[in-house]
């Protein structure tokens, strides 16, 4: 990987670092945690994804421990959130609605960086030509943390019932795997696979498309 290249997922690591980290305090205040519990619920969203990632990967101590840089940014993201709460006051619940919605795009935002990032990081630990393998990562990478925060907030997991949510992490996960063997410059494998699966959150969230269930009559 050229440095520039290694350059861009490390700015955007961080970059969904921060997206996770807001999601994660944001549900944590909804559900009335206090300052702990909405920068633990932070941290371990933003993080939580990569540390299974790397344990599964036998990356081991997981990068998170090494590079302190993510959990750092994690944390100072999810003091910020309840800091702007705290300030706002009665102001920030009349939002609720705005405040799904931003979540939501947070959300799909952290989804699709770290569903490539999981991909890049199968390949560079030396598995490109395991696909399932580099796939699986994308989606524990894309969905670990969300899985992790929504276990501790006593709330069933989003990807058990949010619209196309792992689907969309594997979608974006393929798409990068599939053009960085086709060939395809990695800047633009590594864009195409984020803004697909940011794609096909938001557009599943505002068309209200479901994986079929089976509902109670």
């Amino acid at each position: 990987m050229t440095d520039v290249f290694q350059a861009l997922f490390d700015i955007a690591e961080i970059v969904g670092t921060v997206a996770f980290a807001a999601s994660g305090a944001m549900l944590a205040i909804d559900r009335e945690l206090d300052l702990f519990g909405v920068i633990f619920l932070g941290v371990i969203t933003a993080v939580g994804g990569g540390i299974l990632r790397d344990m599964l990967l036998g990356i081991l101590p997981p990068s998170a421990f090494i590079h302190s840089v993510y959990v750092a940014v994690a944390f100072v993201v999810s003091l910020a959130v309840f800091l702007y709460a705290e300030l706002r006051g009665s102001r920030y619940w009349r939002q609720v609605g705005a405040i799904d919605r931003v979540v939501n795009l947070l959300d799909a935002v952290g989804l699709g960086i770290f569903s490539v990032v999981g991909v890049q990081t199968a390949i560079g630990a030396g598995h490109a030509g395991n696909a399932f393998l580099c796939l699986f990562m994308a989606m524990t990478t894309g969905v670990g943390g969300g899985v992790l925060r929504d276990v501790l907030s006593v709330t069933t997991p989003a990807v058990l019932k949010k619209r196309i949510y792992a689907v969309a992490s594997l979608a974006g996960g393929g798409a990068y795997y599939g053009l960085i063997h086709a060939g395809i410059n990695g800047m633009a494998a590594m864009l195409a696979g984020m803004l697909l699966t940011v794609a096909i959150r938001v557009l599943a969230t505002r068309l209200q498309w479901d994986l079929p269930k089976i509902r109670r009559v």
